[in-house]
Order: C-alpha cells, then sequence, then structure tokens
C-alpha cells in the first residue's frame, strides 16, 4: 500500500519585498513555530531555485518547495542539473513544483511564447526523468529537443506540477507525484478533484497516495472589506489572462469570466474589479478573523487536500505574524 501523505501547513515566502536575509529569518522561526513547509514563488524577485539551497540549510526538518517554476524559462537539462544537486545535499527535502505559468508572464516578462502548454509540460516531464535516470538523451519532440545530453543518475527525486482545468489536473495526477492547485472556487473543488483521481487512476495510482498542494490566498483580519479589496486589486487582472479566465469560466462562473475579459479589453480597471462579487472572492480568498481561517484550512483538508500554504496577500508586518501564529503548532492542528 502507498504512503498516503500527511495534512500539511505551510507558508509562501519571501513576500514582495522581502529580501535574502529576511527570508532566511523567517524560514528558521516558521520551522521552531512547527510548520511544516515553505514553498517559493518564481514571478519575478528573488529567485526561487537559487533561494531554495539557502533556506534548506537554514533549517533542519523543514521542507522547501516551488510552486512554480515555469517550464518555459528553462530547459530541462537546466532543471535536471538544478534539482540534482539540491537533491544531493537535502535529500529528501525538496519538492520541486513546475508548471506553465502565464501569458503575462512567459509572453510580456520574459519575452518567450506560450504555446501548447499542455505538451510542454508532457515533453519536460519525459526529459528530466530520462535525464536524471542517468540516460543519455535523443529528443525529438513538438516543443522541446536534446540530444546527447548526460548527467550522473539523481536518487528518487519527487516532481510535482501546477493544474487547473481537466487536462492539465490530469496530466498532472498521472505523470507527476503531486498536484498543486491555486485560485478555484471551493465550489469547483469537487470536481477538481474527480479529474486528479482519473488521472491518478490512469497511471495505475491509488487515488489517496498523489499529494495535492494548493496556495492559499490569506488575509487574517477582521475587516472583511479590506481583504476583498485587496483580493480584487491583486487578481482581478489575473483573471482576465486567457488561462486563468478560461479556468474561471470552466468553475462555474462564465458571466463573471465574461464580464471581466470585457471590462479588462476596455481598460477599464473599475469594471474588471467590480465584476467580482463578494461572494465570487470569498470562495476563493481566505479572508476573517483567526478562527474563521483556521475553520477554512480544515474544510479544504476534508475536501482533499493534503498541503495548505498559506499566502498573506497584504505585505504587512502584523498581518503576516498573525497568520505565522494562527497556524503555528500551539494555536493549530487539523
Amino acid at each position: 500500500m502507498a504512503n498516503l501523505p500527511r495534512h500539511r501547513v505551510a507558508m509562501t515566502i519571501p513576500g514582495p519585498t522581502a529580501n535574502v536575509a529576511d527570508s532566511i529569518a523567517m524560514a528558521k522561526r516558521l520551522e521552531q513555530l512547527g510548520w511544516d513547509d515553505i514553498w517559493l514563488a518564481d514571478a519575478g524577485g528573488l529567485d526561487a531555485l537559487t533561494l531554495v539551497p539557502m533556506l534548506l540549510g537554514a533549517t533542519e526538518n523543514t521542507r522547501i518547495g516551488t510552486a512554480v517554476v515555469p517550464v518555459f524559462t528553462r530547459t530541462p537539462a537546466v532543471l535536471a542539473s538544478t534539482f540534482a544537486v539540491i537533491n544531493q545535499a537535502y535529500p529528501g527535502r525538496f519538492i520541486p513544483g513546475l508548471g506553465t505559468s502565464s501569458h503575462a508572464i512567459i509572453n510580456n516578462w520574459h519575452g518567450l511564447t506560450m504555446e501548447k502548454p499542455l505538451t510542454r509540460i508532457k515533453e519536460t516531464m519525459t526529459l528530466l526523468r530520462s535525464m536524471m535516470a542517468g540516460e543519455k538523451t535523443n529528443f525529438e519532440g513538438e516543443t522541446l529537443r536534446s540530444k546527447g545530453y548526460r548527467q550522473a543518475p539523481t536518487s528518487k527525486q519527487p516532481i510535482y506540477l501546477a493544474g487547473l482545468r481537466p487536462n492539465m489536473l490530469e496530466t498532472a495526477a498521472e505523470i507527476s507525484d503531486g498536484v498543486i492547485l491555486n485560485l478555484f472556487p471551493r465550489s469547483a473543488l469537487p470536481k477538481i478533484m474527480e479529474h486528479i483521481a482519473i488521472g491518478a487512476e490512469r497511471a495505475g495510482k491509488d487515488p489517496a497516495s498523489v499529494e495535492v498542494v494548493c496556495r492559499h490566498m490569506m488575509c487574517l483580519t477582521n475587516d472583511k472589506e479590506l481583504g476583498r479589496a485587496a483580493f480584487r486589486a491583486a487578481f482581478g487582472p489575473y483573471y482576465a489572462t486567457p488561462v486563468y479566465n478560461k479556468f474561471l469560466a470552466w468553475a462555474g462562473h462564465e458571466d463573471t469570466a465574461k464580464e471581466i475579459a470585457e471590462g479588462f479589453k476596455a481598460r477599464d480597471r473599475e469594471r474588471t474589479s467590480a465584476a467580482m462579487t463578494d461572494e465570487l472572492v470569498d470562495q476563493i480568498a481566505l479572508i476573517g478573523n483567526e478562527a474563521e481561517c483556521q475553520d477554512l484550512i480544515r474544510e479544504y483538508a476534508a475536501g482533499g487536500i493534503h498541503t495548505h500554504v498559506m499566502a498573506p496577500m497584504i505585505p504587512d508586518p502584523q498581518m503576516i505574524e498573525n497568520t505565522v501564529m494562527a497556524f503555528s503548532k500551539e494555536r493549530f492542528s487539523f
């Protein structure tokens, strides 16, 4: 019988204005307070795969993951060699999470072209598995090619994949070791879990053995209007991008997705943000006092999520401190 994942609490660091020293200090403190994991985003600022070994070296037992490194911004050979170094230095404590990211990041920030994302994910994983097994590459795919690359075999290294809609969710569960979720309405969780199960079963896995990681956009506050405004400001434009707009429609909010897209096209920021009702924001984000946010995390756990990555939306030191303490081992359990 496969080892089933346990429930874990995790924090996303660094914040938007954090530096390396602050990130290391936070990692040490989270470990002291009984947090299980730290998951790093890789969307500008501090580079996640550079910071990972620094945080591993500063802690003793904390698991460090990435959610997510875009597959379009690094070649499989770069990823394979990077994973090998971290795996050798800190065996069993590193979980690289990969994803396709968004058009805004890939096309605009990096000046690349985000095309055939599902194919790119599959071909990246094929090459990574081959490279990390020590095989010499001879691969010609639709989006990637590699010939003659070889590195020393790497001991078992789990790799997780992010998924939104059915094809990517099923692929992630089928060909990777865990699935990373983000920014979905809670009402969509049952059908998300159904597609994860389909993918797992396709690979002959027990669906319950596939670890499901979720980044929770959180605002631990008594001022719910403040939290909702922060979410709209940060993620209204997110849902205007093709990937997330289609996802929101698939999750059961077709009219809202259409209104967001039209407002964004008209460059009407107020219309774009206003399309997200209080009810929808509360379906996606975790906004409330300590007890309310703790109860919501338990609700997600009951729905099938194993690893809960708290991502404070407002970079206010006191609000971050409240989150750090609310999910410390002393004050929270599943």
